[in-house]
């Protein structure tokens, strides 16, 4: 076992690819804020593939922690430990896999121990793109009303002291504000987020916060700072120690950080930046005028999917999402609300045919070797279902047509929140958008309904009621016999 690190790459076994270009030339163009596991699997991959091509080196990435927590400490000691070096393994679907070192990352910072350091690199010059995924969650917006939260406590300090931010727009502002003064072109925004516009929504959380700091720094972004949308796409499960270990074992790498993915991925970049731009294209994305229907697809298909399945899957006891697409009446429940709740209200992207990426999502689902854990999918749904399931639900009542797919899978949601499965074990919701008190709305029908999660779908009475009905027959009879009903009672309906 080869322990990874720049000097060890000589040693590495030749089943795992190693990159060719040189590290020593890589400059940072890019600052990445949040680098977690889909990031490392996803845009470093791209960015990876890039750097071969010498004209591209100084196109490397400045990952940046923003979160004081486990994960980030052990990044923050393995990733110098490894010389910013990691291993990603992909999955094909038939469950045969490639390993490789990638090397794209040049250098991390962990903001909480060294805000300045983090505001250096942000504004210095040659830092000509900010991205992030920071998850749906991390935008602080109101999710009844879309505006950015500006009574949040952590945003009310960070508006105190500007020069100690401690959320992506609290650096990027000040950042810009840095640059501005300075004379310096700004950077470019980009999230990779799965967020319906979320060029827009990051654009509007950072004028939002620069506003109620200084109207004129806000005028200026407004003038200057482009903020392009992408639609990003690759299944990235959570990486447990004992994943670790069968990786490591499996490439014979010692790796502190592996990453794992399936094969497949797709990331359609608005084209749009204001200080350059990488040369994406060239290495398999897409860069088109308009992310809008390729975003809409992945989003209402896909990630409404997961939901969809992991939900119901969590209650009955399932583990992975292999699982519960395997597990028959979930599969059909899949299938179903993609072909009937979702492809009639969507409009395809160029050269997509949607009943072929619904085939394809459903076989990516399947991979034997992914194993992405229902627990990482139904997590943070607060910030998710608004998203990903309140447009089909909404288009489906203005048409009249059936609800009850979608009706179900909002009972598991519910149910969920109580944190209880069909055989009676407790587990704890992973809600971060949810304060406590909202929380507690869940537990009583006579409140449920007013949690901000819902204010983003169409409720009339008719449909509460059959929620509510939809939830109390599951605790009576368990998820899968309620969905076997609700299936039973589609199959008549077009």
């Amino acid at each position: 076992m080869i322990a990874l690190s720049t000097r060890t790459l000589p040693e590495i076994p030749a089943g795992v690819e190693v990159f060719s270009y040189d590290r020593e030339r890589l400059e940072p163009g890019i600052v990445h804020l949040s680098v977690g596991n889909f990031h490392r699997a996803h845009q470093c991959w791209y960015i990876d593939r890039l750097l071969h091509e010498p004209s591209n080196s100084h196109w490397a990435l400045c990952g940046v922690g923003l979160i004081d927590d486990a994960t980030e400490r052990l990044k923050l000691e393995a990733f110098p430990a490894q010389n910013d070096l990691y291993t990603l393994t992909r999955y094909a679907p038939d469950g045969s896999c490639s390993h490789q070192v990638i090397g794209a990352i040049v250098a991390y910072l962990f903001a909480p121990a060294d805000p300045e350091a983090v505001l250096e690199r942000m504004a210095d010059p040659n830092t000509r793109i900010v991205s992030m995924t920071i998850t749906e969650g991390g935008y602080n917006q109101d999710h009844a009303t879309g505006t950015y939260r500006l009574d949040d406590t952590t945003t009310r300090a960070e508006l105190a002291d500007p020069a100690r931010p401690r959320t992506a727009f609290g650096y990027i502002v000040e950042a810009l504000r840095r640059r501005r003064a300075a004379g310096t072109a700004p950077f470019t925004v980009m999230s990779c987020d799965n967020l319906r516009d979320n060029g827009l929504v990051t654009r509007h959380s950072v004028l939002s916060h620069a506003r109620a700091l200084d109207p004129d720094l806000a005028a200026w972004i407004e003038a200057h700072v482009s903020f392009p949308s992408t639609m990003v796409d690759r299944i990235t499960p959570a990486v447990l120690k004992e994943d670790a270990e069968r990786i490591n074992a499996a490439c014979g790498v010692v790796d502190r950080l592996p990453v794992v993915s399936e094969e497949f991925a797709q990331w359609v970049i608005e084209d749009n930046f204001v200080n350059g731009r990488p040369a994406l294209e060239t290495v398999g994305a897409q860069l088109v005028p308009d992310v809008h229907p390729y975003e809409l697809a992945k989003t209402r298909m896909l990630n409404a999917s997961h939901s969809m399945l992991a939900y119901p899957g969590q209650l009955a006891g399932l583990q992975t999402v292999r699982d519960a697409i395997t597990q028959e009446d979930i599969a059909q429940l899949v299938e179903m609300f993609m072909s009937r709740d979702v492809i009639p209200y969507l409009t395809a992207p160029p050269g997509m045919e949607l009943e072929a990426y619904r085939d394809l999502i459903i076989a990516r689902f399947g991979n034997p070797a992914v194993g992405d854990r229902l627990a990482r999918i139904t997590g943070d749904g607060a910030s998710k279902l608004p998203t990903f399931i309140a447009p089909s639900w909404n288009a489906l009542v203005e048409a009249g047509k059936d609800v009850h797919r979608i009706a179900f899978v909002l009972a598991c949601f519910i149910r969920y929140l109580r944190g209880r499965t069909d055989q009676d074990l407790a587990f704890t919701p992973f809600e971060p958008a949810l304060p406590e008190t909202q929380r507690h709305l869940a537990q009583s029908w006579e409140t449920v309904f007013s949690m901000p999660v819902f204010a983003s779908f169409s409720l009339e009475d008719v449909h509460r009621s059959l929620i509510r009905s939809l939830a109390e027959a599951m605790e009576r009879e368990g998820t899968i016999a309620v969905l076997q009903d609700v299936l039973e009672k589609s199959l008549p309906h077009v």
